[in-house]
């Protein structure tokens, strides 16, 4: 189990005390006899989420408890601590589960807090966790002018091209084979369309093994991450299901080059740096990022970060690239730590810690002061690091589902997408939230444009039952 953050820890049976929460004291039928049968075999597991579906667990929240792998009959009790959670234990039905529900207190902590989960007759004990999520009102929504557009379906990613002032966003709806795609080309300003490409036909993905022989819909290569080249006229996405890239022709779309299946595993993030002629992609669930000549249109060199934690392995998301400073930022959602990669040598210089983060997703970075801004997704917070140090400067709840992060260094603000939450926290350079906007159901990414200018991706057609996605475009006032 990864070590909590001490802020959590410290609050230890504090949470429990508030009078919203119902729970037991010790009573003679929780007594277990020291050291008599236990359960050796047991499969006991037990998770938490909001009453209503979809919703993160908040302070003053119900919660559902469920489990399952415990034998018929077989009482369970969950503490926090010493203090158990509910006035009897749960006992499980015929089919092993067990079922409940506990409301958590309005004044409880954010944060993940370890439950203790004991079983009896025979005895089984384990640790579950619950994620109560930080809930950050909206706020300063006056400080910035915010216009959206819905135009297509299934967006992920956007990126801007200053050259010509547009903006190129990646769709892609389903799962595998995904047959709806596109790539789109924006008016940066009015978010009207100027030009949309479908993907080219992708190679039918090869059969499940023992799952009965049928001939496979092929699909398209599905664009998903997307960056620009201002320098040669291209924009680049990522073809995540078929584990590669593509090349597109900025003016009219038209494909410049369907990289192999394989080029780049599961390919998530896309970063072209024009000065050095190279593009970066990551290799989400490696520690790999594969490098591109953009002149040949040729993979160069694959990056393999290598974390110094044993038993452990660094695996590439986001991308964030200072090209003056030659500075990559790799972000690594299983050991939680930022690579920082020389980009005229292509070899790692520094691997950075994250403190306090749990599932670190997205990445930026302030190229004047070189802090670096990770957004944690399973622990909803945002920090910022020195990027010399390691040191922590500010570790900032921001809300459910912290997903990417990016830095303007015009403004100095860093904008963060929470995707559970349905906004976009607003801090300074120092951590400190100076606007909470919304809302935006599904918040999934956000980039950079012109003096001060944020485009948000926001997933939420499913949410307001509409025929399309939201594009935001959010300017400081």
């Amino acid at each position: 189990m990864m070590p909590l953050d001490s802020r959590f820890r410290r609050v230890g049976f504090a949470l429990l005390t508030a009078g919203s929460l119902a729970v037991a004291s010790a009573s003679p039928a929780l007594a277990q006899t020291p050291f008599s049968q236990i359960d050796r075999a047991s499969a006991g597991k037990v998770s938490f989420a909001a009453a209503q579906s979809g919703q993160p667990i908040e302070a003053g929240s119900q919660v559902a408890i469920s489990g399952e792998g415990f034998k018929a009959g077989q009482p369970v009790t969950l503490f926090y601590g010493t203090t158990p959670l509910t006035p009897t234990a749960l006992v499980a039905n015929g089919e092993g589960k067990i079922s409940g529900s506990i409301t958590i207190p309005a004044d409880a902590v954010s944060g993940i807090h370890p439950i203790v989960v004991v079983a009896r007759e025979p005895y089984f004990a384990t640790v579950a966790e619950l994620k109560v999520s930080p809930s950050v009102p909206l706020s300063g929504q006056q400080r910035f002018t915010i216009t959206q557009a819905d135009e297509t379906r299934g967006l992920y990613q956007s990126a801007y091209s200053a050259k010509n002032n547009v903006l190129f966003t990646a769709s892609s709806v389903g799962r595998p084979p995904v047959s709806q795609s596109e790539l789109l080309k924006l008016d940066a300003d009015k978010l009207t369309v100027l030009a949309r490409a479908v993907p080219p036909a992708a190679p039918a993905p090869a059969p499940r093994p023992g799952a009965p022989a049928q001939a496979a819909a092929p699909g398209v290569f599905a664009v998903y991450g997307v960056g620009v080249d201002d320098a040669k006229g291209t924009v680049w996405a990522t073809n995540t299901r078929q584990n590669t890239i593509a090349v597109y022709n900025q003016a009219d779309l038209s494909l410049v080059k369907q990289f192999d299946v394989g080029t780049v595993p599961h390919s998530r993030d896309v970063v072209v740096d024009e000065t050095l002629g190279k593009a970066y992609a990551s290799a989400t669930g490696t520690p790999d990022v594969v490098v591109i000549d953009t002149g040949a249109l040729a993979v160069a060199k694959t990056i393999a970060v290598q974390t110094p934690r044993r038993g452990e392995e660094f695996s590439a998301l986001s991308l964030s690239l200072d090209r003056a400073a030659h500075k990559l930022y790799v972000v690594s959602m299983t050991t939680n730590e930022v690579a920082i990669i020389d980009t005229r040598t292509d070899t790692v210089a520094k691997i950075l810690p994250v403190p306090g983060a749990r599932n670190a997703i997205g990445v930026s970075h302030d190229p004047q002061s070189g802090r670096i801004y990770v957004a944690a997704q399973g622990s909803d917070n945002l920090i910022v690091l020195d990027g010399a140090s390691g040191a922590v400067i500010a570790d900032t709840p921001v809300g459910a589902g912290a997903l990417n992060v990016v830095f303007d260094p015009v403004k100095r603000l860093a904008y963060v997408a929470n995707r559970n939450a349905g906004t976009i926290t607003v801090t300074d350079p120092d951590g400190k939230i100076v606007a909470n906007l919304g809302p935006a159901p599904l918040a999934n990414h956000v980039s950079l444009g012109k003096n001060g200018v944020i485009y948000a991706v926001d997933k939420s057609a499913g949410v307001r039952d509409a025929e399309a996605d939201v594009i935001m475009r959010i300017a400081p006032k």
